[in-house]
């Protein structure tokens, strides 16, 4: 198995979670989307990651379409630790909240971080490379406040934040705050509930292939890799 991500782009760090909660390490293929390579563009015209491509099998683009697929060709391997509820009633609410964290979430808050700060660090001017935007970043650390306090609310509330089972929803929700905890741009402080729901994701084994990821000349947050904050 293949799976064609960048390190920082939330999306890819989804679906590494989800494979390695399978128990699966595929191959990385580390993907620059702004250079347009035309054999990425050939398993995915769109140009985006996360693409997974396994053997005798077309290629699988975009995380949520990687994370229905692996439930629906590996699910029932899981047990009690499926990542999507039995019941199409439950599968509702964490089909919402990974569609809230990676469209909502990404649009108000990590799109404009892993850009500014991170892809623009190695885009060509001609490839819309330069200085950070300010506003764009202002923009972004205002934003998260919400979406920390919501998450704050929904894991104050139940077990997990789409029920009593951890979901895609934990883990689409956990990919997105960890590129936002590597450049030091999650207010912690604001949210004990949500800093305590985030403490136990980070802690599994799982999540330990995302806390050795960095970026050359820039090193992560004093928080980043501190399972106890």
């Amino acid at each position: 198995m293949y799976l064609h991500h960048h390190p920082f782009c939330p999306h890819s760090r989804f679906i590494r979670l989800v494979l390695a909660e399978y128990g699966i390490e595929p191959e990385l293929v580390e993907e620059r989307v702004w250079e347009r390579r035309p054999d990425f563009l050939a398993l995915n015209p769109a140009g985006e990651t996360p693409v997974m491509v396994e053997q005798q099998a077309p290629a699988v683009p975009g995380a949520s379409i990687i994370a229905e697929y692996m439930d629906e060709t590996r699910g029932l391997a899981l047990g009690d630790r499926r990542l999507l509820p039995e019941g199409p009633l439950e599968r509702i609410e964490v089909r919402r909240l990974v569609a809230w964290f990676s469209e909502k979430m990404y649009l108000d808050v990590t799109e404009h971080l892993v850009r500014e700060r991170i892809y623009k660090r190695y885009m060509k001017a001609q490839q819309g490379g330069g200085p950070p935007d300010v506003q764009a970043l202002r923009a972004a650390r205002s934003n998260i406040r919400y979406h920390l306090k919501y998450i704050g609310w929904l894991a104050k509330g139940r077990n997990w934040l789409a029920g009593q089972r951890m979901s895609h929803a934990d883990l689409a929700a956990a990919a997105h705050l960890s590129v936002a905890d590597y450049l030091g741009d999650v207010p912690w402080d604001e949210d004990e509930d949500a800093k305590a729901w985030y403490a136990r994701l980070k802690s599994r084994p799982t999540f330990r292939a995302l806390l050795s990821d960095s970026i050359p000349g820039m090193p992560a947050s004093p928080t980043y890799a501190d399972l106890d904050f």
